[in-house]
């Protein structure tokens, strides 16, 4: 069951109290909308339904400000790691990441059975998380592919160690106050800023009506403006959800208010 959002952003909760059965509750942060979740009393909420509590992320450079989610009572943590030095290469490789408290160790899965569908809308099954290794003999195996995951993840532990501790908050702080530069520039051209949660290094723009012109004019300039939330939540038209990274200069952002405006 998907929990839906409240007015702030976040994730509305309540509804945990009413479900029965209840195994485990996942809930993302930074979420999808880039807000900064309550993590702690989703935690607290989850355990008192006698279920696990599973915090993700898709930027671990958040936690370079925020406090971890396992001090905050999550259970089990898993999220990507693409952003901590390894090239986005057209969509891959990434670095998955996965960690629980010593008590669930023993029962994390060396194999995950993803369900879907074949393109004739059939339901299969396929393994989503196992090496190739696994069911191909070695002297019969002609390709290294599967070992490129111990690639990306000692260029993780590269990455963070040239950063240190003081480097990684430094380069999150980075990527919040250019966030927060880009969104106080967009509220002074005319632009509403959806929820007042904090945030990372995302935030949904809620632009004029008839954005889709602007946005088609952008795209030709080679300029992005956000990715549209309207298929995604319907309620949402003319809502656009922006990332600003350290790879992102002044100059870039201030661009993009202009034309904005123009």
């Amino acid at each position: 069951m998907e929990l839906g959002y409240l007015k702030n952003g976040i994730t509305d909760i309540a509804g945990l109290d009413n479900m029965d059965d209840l195994a485990a509750v996942a809930i993302q942060s930074p979420n999808f909308f880039g807000c900064i979740e309550d993590l702690q009393a989703a935690g607290e909420k989850t355990h008192y339904n006698k279920a696990l509590f599973i915090a993700s992320f898709t930027e671990a450079l958040a936690y370079g400000l925020l406090k971890s989610p396992g001090a905050q009572g999550a259970d089990i943590v898993c999220g990507e790691g693409q952003s901590l030095g390894i090239p986005r290469s057209f969509g891959g490789p990434a670095l998955g990441m996965l960690a629980s408290r010593k008590k669930f160790m023993r029962s994390l899965p060396g194999r995950l059975v993803g369900k879907t569908k074949d393109l004739d809308g059939n339901r299969g099954f396929v393994l989503t998380l196992a090496t190739r290794e696994q069911h191909i003999r070695r002297e019969k195996a002609t390709s290294n592919i599967c070992t490129n995951n111990s690639l990306c993840a000692l260029t993780a532990v590269m990455y963070m160690a040239s950063l240190g501790g003081t480097g990684f908050r430094e380069l999150a702080d980075l990527n919040r106050d250019k966030a927060e530069y880009l969104k106080k520039g967009l509220k002074n051209a005319g632009c509403k800023i959806a929820f007042e949660t904090p945030t990372f290094n995302e935030f949904v723009v809620e632009f004029p009506n008839g954005f889709e012109a602007t946005c088609e004019r952008l795209m030709k300039k080679n300029i992005v403006p956000g990715l549209s939330l309207a298929p995604y939540y319907p309620e949402l038209a003319d809502h656009y959800l922006l990332c600003v990274t350290e790879t992102k200069s002044r100059d870039d952002m201030d661009a993009l208010v202009r034309e904005v405006q123009s």
